[in-house]
């Protein structure tokens, strides 16, 4: 489990918090994400995690034990995929699996075994031979899904896992992650695309302005909100509706005396209405 107990940042020259006050408690071999607008908060929480960024107050502990950059062992049992690709373009894949196992450590045997095993989970093992420069976007994220799984990490951090890449490749990485759940691995996620959150997360928690609220499963907020929306063209722009059985729906089109569009809820209906903001 990782305790985030009132986790607090402040940057140097700053005028606002990053985080403030942030507690959270995710359970092993849960998918958990992290939704909110641009500058919320949500890298800064992660880069926490990772001890890549120290927190100004508060504590995140994992398995009971606190994290530190001084203890190795709890870092070991983290991976970090972030937003931005970072791999040698210039080296093969399988020389890019290889140096991140001599990085992690590890013997040259096992190094090979464990990269064969990810890149065919990965989908990706017929490329072993091809640069990285001429992997399509999905596929570079595959890949760096597969390298930071090398060091057979217990939980498994994601910073835009899909950022760019069109529907088909980003539906593929969301089997692969909630592949990964099923193994036992914890994940820990953000994300702008609030249908994979949806699809791949247990729960999720809302994050702005450095504060977290929220915090729940998905179908649990929609049904909360009401599971029947319904889009009225008001003015210059829809309003959206929600109702929690089909009667009360249909008791408002029947009263609207407008065109309406019926359909269900999502939890971007949810996100929207109680953070007044849109994913950005």
């Amino acid at each position: 489990m990782i305790q985030i107990k009132d986790v607090t940042k402040k940057y140097p020259k700053a005028r606002k918090y990053a985080l403030e006050n942030v507690s959270l408690d995710i359970n092993t071999g849960e998918a958990f994400g992290i939704l909110g607008p641009n500058g919320a908060g949500k890298t800064t929480l992660m880069s926490i995690i990772t001890t890549l960024v120290l927190p100004t107050a508060g504590s995140v502990t994992v398995d009971g034990e606190k994290l530190s950059r001084q203890r190795i062992d709890i870092k070991k049992k983290i991976s970090f995929v972030t937003q931005h690709i970072s791999i040698r373009k210039d080296m093969t894949v399988a020389e890019v699996m290889e140096l991140s196992g001599r990085l992690y450590g590890l013997p040259g045997k096992m190094i090979k075994k464990r990269s064969m095993q990810l890149l065919e989970f990965t989908g990706i093992a017929d490329k072993a031979k091809s640069t990285a420069r001429g992997l399509s976007g999905g596929q570079q994220r595959k890949l760096m899904i597969a390298r930071a799984l090398l060091s057979d990490p217990e939980i498994l951090v994601l910073d835009e896992p899909t950022v760019g890449l069109d529907p088909h490749a980003r539906r593929k990485i969301w089997d692969m992650l909630i592949g990964l759940k099923l193994k036992g691995l914890t994940l820990l996620l953000t994300t702008h695309y609030i249908e994979e959150a949806e699809s791949v997360c247990d729960r999720v928690a809302f994050i702005s302005g450095g504060r977290v609220s929220d915090i729940d499963t998905p179908a649990n907020m929609i049904s909360d909100m009401g599971s029947f929306a319904i889009d009225v063209f008001e003015g210059e722009r829809t309003k959206s509706y929600f109702f929690k059985s089909a009667e009360e729906a249909e008791g408002f089109i029947k009263t609207s005396g407008k065109p309406v569009k019926v359909r269900d809820s999502t939890l971007e209906d949810v996100f929207l209405k109680k953070m007044g903001t849109e994913l950005g």
